[in-house]
């Protein structure tokens, strides 16, 4: 057989291994590398290569050194999910780096870090001043975690005190101007309501290339033409304001009226809508 032909067959019938054997490994060893993973895909990748060109005299041995390099490494994984020991050896332990606002100088140097990479790393987490550091954790990934003080942190709802409502992942309804039955479905809805919800935008549906429908049953539109302009969906604000002329007419109707019976009525009413609106405020002005 001819060496360009075997270094070819070798070459596909390698590629279709690897890419069984990254499966095999999981998505872990891309997402989040440790030292210990970042060695093991240069030398499954030098393996490869070898074997690939026919550097290896014996195709059986670099097929097995290969296959040592691959499942090894899923062993070890496996047995650090049961064992911390040697979840610490295989991964690593987190190093702190900062500790109440003080840059530990021996941490830095047990990592190999200066302080320019130190404040480096903060700067990629937007941090600017180090004094508003609390703690500074190095992952066995090598990313660097930050802990603001609490003077420092952002302002949330819980902070304020504010309770919101809960969402829930978005639809996509519309992909590259197609319709898809299946989200609709999971929301409830049905392509009679897209058809609607995109005529009162003025928009049809072959014109759209992504749409979504929020948890509040919002529609949020993409089209191909990036130079049209589509109104903002306006379900939440007209809910709000509707409830609120309820109850404001329901007051309105309890003062003008002269029956006792009936502005009992017309106050309960605008007191269940006053509550109501409580309850939904946080969901529909946000």
């Amino acid at each position: 057989m001819a060496e360009w032909l075997n270094i070819l067959l070798r070459s596909i019938g390698l590629f279709i291994l690897v890419l069984l054997f990254a499966r095999l490994m999981g998505k872990r060893q891309t997402s989040r590398m440790t030292f210990f993973d970042l060695i093991t895909v240069i030398v499954i990748g030098v393996l490869t290569a070898a074997i690939s060109l026919n550097l290896v005299n014996v195709l059986a041995n670099g097929l097995i050194a290969l296959a040592v390099w691959v499942f090894a490494p899923i062993g070890m994984y496996y047995l650090s999910i049961k064992s911390k020991m040697i979840r610490d050896i295989v991964q690593g332990r987190e190093t702190v780096l900062v500790n109440h606002g003080k840059v530990l100088e021996d941490k830095l140097m047990e990592v190999r870090y200066t302080p320019e990479d130190l404040l480096s790393q903060l700067r990629k987490k937007n941090v600017f001043n180090f004094a508003d550091v609390e703690f500074a954790i190095m992952e066995p990934s090598g990313e660097v975690s930050v802990l603001l003080k609490k003077d420092k942190q952002p302002i949330t709802a819980k902070t304020l005190g504010v309770s919101v409502g809960h969402e829930s992942v978005p639809q996509t309804v519309i992909l590259d101007g197609v319709m898809m039955d299946e989200p609709l479905t999971a929301m409830g809805l049905n392509r009679q309501w897209l058809h609607t919800e995109l005529e009162k935008i003025g928009v049809a549906p072959e014109n759209v290339f992504i749409a979504q429908v929020d948890s509040a049953g919002q529609l949020y539109v993409d089209l191909f033409n990036d130079a049209i302009i589509t109104p903002k969906p306006k379900t939440k604000d007209l809910l709000y304001v509707t409830l609120k002329k309820c109850q404001a007419d329901c007051e309105l109707y309890a003062l003008g009226t002269k029956k006792k019976n009936a502005k009992k009525i017309y106050q309960e009413s605008a007191l269940e809508l006053t509550e109501i609106l409580d309850e939904l405020e946080p969901l529909l002005k946000k």
